[in-house]
């Protein structure tokens, strides 16, 4: 009777929770059966199951094209970059609003900080070609006037991946620091009263207090974010790579673009994307053993 019970009073929540369930269904695991295209010459017009089968031909294609590596790499540093960066600027921005005083103030500079993060890269895109023009751009126009020599930021291989992790980092890490502002909240106050008493300035107590009472929020942070290790933002990518960039810039994500949907090679797009999730799924479970074996992180 308990358990009827139970069930008819969580009844409204089982049924709100259906929906997101579906479309889980629907939209990430119904799809896994194309995964079989991977291993064959699909062609469209016959389907999945009159296409050819070739076994791992795709996979051998894959690896034996000479810039693949080079797309590998290109992948694994932006993207890294990108996780490190974003963690410094979203806690460092995140310790820092915490100690203005006026939660009015605190507000709007946090609002107008993580606005970007709502805008596409569509438009930031845009807007990054028009600032970081070497020509009319506004950056080009302050650099000159104290005397710096303009790079193209757009246009040089050096300089075209870290255009992509700082503005990257300009656009998310507002958003991301919402996490750290929520977890500051729940440190007791009392250890800044003892480390006050202890005789800790401003700096100490950020070290010996705050640090280690958002450590576990960190940690969880960084676990998730090593599943997308392979995932370099490919609508960042899209919209600002051009092919004076292309020995720095091109990941995986554009180079499947190129290959499935421009040259109509989809079980060749079909076996990287099978080969970027076997690898996400495993540094995802590195990931979680790590962080349960170095900070007591549980899953459940």
């Amino acid at each position: 009777m308990d358990i009827k019970r139970g069930m008819r009073r969580e009844l409204p929540f089982h049924l709100m929770v259906w929906p997101g369930l579906l479309a889980v269904l629907i939209f990430s695991y119904a799809p896994m059966a194309g995964i079989v295209i991977a291993f064959e010459k699909f062609i469209p017009s016959k389907g999945i199951f009159a296409s050819k089968w070739i076994g791992w031909d795709n996979f051998r294609f894959l690896f034996e094209q000479p810039d693949f590596a080079q797309i590998i790499r290109n992948t694994v540093v932006i993207a890294v970059a990108k996780i490190i960066a974003g963690l410094i600027a979203s806690i460092g921005f995140a310790l820092l609003l915490n100690e203005l005083g006026r939660a009015f103030v605190k507000r709007a500079i946090q609002t107008l900080v993580y606005l970007p993060h709502f805008l596409s890269w569509i438009i930031l895109g845009g807007i990054l070609i028009d600032i970081l023009s070497p020509s009319t751009g506004v950056v080009s126009w302050a650099l000159g006037l104290i005397g710096i020599d303009v790079p193209f930021f757009l246009g040089s291989s050096s300089w075209f991946p870290f255009t992509l992790v700082l503005s990257d980092v300009w656009k998310e890490f507002g958003f991301g620091a919402i996490v750290y502002l929520a977890a500051l909240t729940s440190i007791d106050p009392t250890h800044y009263e003892a480390a006050v008493i202890d005789g800790a300035n401003r700096w100490r107590q950020t070290w010996h207090v705050t640090l280690p009472g958002i450590a576990p929020i960190v940690v969880l942070m960084v676990t998730l974010s090593l599943g997308n290790v392979l995932n370099a933002g490919f609508d960042q990518v899209f919209i600002l790579l051009n092919p004076s960039v292309m020995d720095t810039g091109d990941i995986i994500d554009t180079w499947v673009y190129r290959m499935g949907l421009v040259n109509a090679q989809y079980g060749l797009a079909t076996a990287v994307g099978l080969f970027k999730s076997v690898i996400s799924t495993v540094l995802i479970v590195s990931s979680f053993i790590l962080a349960s074996k170095f900070a007591n992180y549980r899953v459940f």
